[in-house]
């Protein structure tokens, strides 16, 4: 005969507090995913190793080699970003500045220098940048880009790799400046204009991907909508869409603010404010 703390042959089954329950359902799903995490950090993730160009038959030899020919380089060359950076050597550690961007250099140094003799020079192929600045070798497979990779163009005819300013400014006051880099192809579009456009004050790239892009011109939007970030519309009740206090809703369904016939001369005019030619 059952005792009476029996539990009646009837009774439902102990079940735990939905509760606890819950925790332990939690507690699964939880521990789930941080394996999940784990298998995907190990298994997905490639990790680049970045290593100094390779000239065959060549070993480092520090940045002191260097001196007697390129004096000057060599004494602008600690205050440039590129000079933070140099290949690990456990001889040499921290002298090699140089060669991690132009190969090991003993070979050129025993041949006398020489142009180009046994080292790669990145103003002729930009291998030795593009194994740093790899979102820029993703720019530069992009529809619209600048030729590089054809060699028409060298990463050095806009950057200054030794120097404090990467950005290869010339001189002048810091607004003037910005847009030097690119007048040197593109003289048309920064020449002076009587009524220039407010946005080359900001720099061509406030308009445009230098590297590369899906719009066409290297343009970093596309439509109106470039420059609507800057030409701020006012949506009225009866469907007017000022800018400027000018209704524009009628031009703004015809195209692009420079290619519908109304703002032609997008860099600057001569003869109108409105930037028309």
């Amino acid at each position: 005969m059952p005792s009476p703390d029996s539990p009646s042959p009837n009774a439902p089954p102990n079940r735990r507090p939905p509760l606890d329950r819950f925790r332990s359902l939690w507690t699964a799903v939880a521990a789930v995913g941080v394996v999940a995490v784990v298998l995907v950090a190990c298994t997905s993730v490639e990790r680049a190793v970045i290593a100094p160009p390779e000239i065959e038959g060549a070993h480092f030899v520090g940045n002191g080699a260097c001196v007697s020919c390129h004096t000057n380089i060599v004494r602008l060359f600690p205050d440039s970003p590129h000079g933070r950076f140099h290949r690990e050597d456990l001889v040499r550690a921290g002298e090699t500045g140089c060669e991690s961007c132009h190969g090991a250099g003993s070979r050129h140094v025993a041949a006398g220098g020489g142009n180009g003799q046994f080292i790669l020079n990145p103003g002729r192929d930009p291998e030795a940048c593009l194994r740093c600045h790899v979102e820029i070798h993703a720019d530069l497979n992009l529809p619209y880009r600048h030729p590089l990779l054809e060699g028409r163009v060298s990463c050095v005819d806009c950057h200054d790799p030794h120097g404090r300013d990467l950005m290869k400014p010339a001189g002048g006051l810091a607004m003037a400046r910005l847009n030097e880099s690119c007048a040197g192809c593109h003289q048309e579009q920064a020449r002076p204009f009587v009524f220039v456009h407010e946005a080359l004050q900001e720099g061509c790239v406030s308009c445009h991907q230098p590297h590369g892009s899906i719009n066409r011109a290297l343009l970093t939007d596309r439509g109106p909508n470039l420059c609507l970030r800057c030409h701020a519309q006012l949506a009225t009740a009866d469907g007017q869409v000022l800018i400027g206090k000018e209704d524009h809703a009628f031009h703004l369904q015809t195209g692009t603010c420079y290619s519908a016939g109304c703002h032609t001369a997008v860099h600057g005019s001569n003869v109108s404010p409105k930037l028309r030619y």
